[in-house]
């Protein structure tokens, strides 16, 4: 019989945990990644602590009365995505798209922006001016002025090399009221192309993985396909960039926030082959993976039709494409009905699979 061996004590400071504990005392990874544990740190420690002066919402922009003159749009967003160059895309692009995004699903029309940097000491001026570059590209191609910003350096060690927040400000449409919590039973559930580009893009970079193809980011400003959308005359009742935490996670919060179900055909998903070919490799679900220049149009399926032709006449709509319905039935839950003939629950995650991706 063999010796029993002494065990040697466990260091638990060392572990790291990939779901992380939900009653952890500390920030971890998950918090931001826009999962169920960025929804409870919200819910849970900001809005109790920001108390009467917050908004019940506090949502990715906010729409504001302008006491009988109009309405704005509001949006601020940070970016902190590794590596800082992508295929397909930067940081600097990155945050010039998301806000103006973040408006667009508002139905607003961005207007103008602010841009913040924080710099870590000793990054190379070379790569601040390649990220201010494409930062000042991607707001002429958005249509977006640049009209206030700051600069704040830390020490070395303190940061990772460039982190940049964006602020904008845009201009609703009279008679436009799109939110969540305007999906009803009934409605169709559009996404306006392939899904799961940029969270493969950037993990291809930032591990130096290979898959038979190169996946590009698909970062890119939507403003002017919701603006043919709303030209329509179509009585749009949500839109949403699936960003962090992919189209499964966006459908999970709309849901939530309307009391409807949602219901998606996973035959009907356009994923392209890489990204299944890498998801496949790195057991990841494609439904989670971040997307930065895609939305999710939820509204009547009398006005289907007439939406998705103009969305397929948009360089950012050609492959939009009816994915799933909502439906009365299990509200606040999402349901894809898998090849097999099956259901499964999409549920919303934790935290992210890929963090740090915008």
């Amino acid at each position: 019989m063999l010796e029993e061996e002494t065990a040697a004590p466990l260091d638990f400071d060392g572990w790291v945990c990939p779901v992380p504990l939900r009653d952890s005392p500390n920030i971890v990874m998950a918090h931001g990644g826009g999962g169920a544990m960025s929804g409870e740190l919200i819910e849970h420690l900001f809005l109790p602590a920001f108390g009467e002066a917050a908004d019940a919402a506090l949502g990715d922009s906010a729409v504001v009365e302008l006491g009988g003159s109009g309405r704005l749009a509001f949006s601020t967003d940070s970016f902190v995505v590794k590596p800082l160059f992508f295929p397909g895309g930067t940081i600097g692009e990155l945050a010039v798209n998301g806000t103006v995004n973040d408006l667009a699903m508002a139905g607003a029309t961005p207007m103008v922006l602010s841009t913040a940097f924080i710099l870590e000491e000793g990054t190379p001026l070379s790569d601040i001016g390649r990220v201010a570059g494409a930062l000042g590209a991607a707001a002429l191609k958005a249509g977006v002025k640049l009209v206030t910003g700051d600069t704040k350096v830390v020490d070395r060690g303190s940061g990772d090399g460039v982190f940049v927040n964006t602020s904008g400000i845009g201009v609703v449409r009279d008679g436009v009221d799109i939110r969540p919590e305007r999906a009803a039973p009934g409605d169709v559930v559009i996404v306006s192309g392939d899904i799961g580009v940029h969270g493969i893009a950037v993990m291809s970079g930032r591990e130096g993985l290979e898959f038979g193809t190169t996946v590009t980011s698909d970062t890119a400003p939507l403003n002017g396909l919701v603006a043919a959308m709303l030209d329509t005359g179509a009585d749009i009742h949500v839109l949403r960039d699936p960003t962090r935490g992919g189209v499964a996670t966006s459908l999970n919060e709309i849901g939530s926030a309307a009391k409807v179900g949602v219901e998606i055909v996973e035959r009907d998903l356009p994923i392209p082959q890489a990204v299944q070919d890498a998801c496949g490799l790195l057991g990841l679900d494609p439904l989670y993976v971040a997307n930065e220049g895609k939305l999710l149009a939820i509204l009547p399926a009398g006005d289907a039709a007439k939406v998705l032709a103009a969305m397929h006449g948009h360089e950012y709509g050609h492959d939009a494409t009816v994915i799933g319905s909502c439906v009365e039935d299990h509200p606040g839950v999402v349901v894809a009905k898998t090849g097999l003939g099956g259901n499964r629950v999409v549920h919303l995650p934790l935290g992210e699979q890929l963090p740090r991706i915008c």
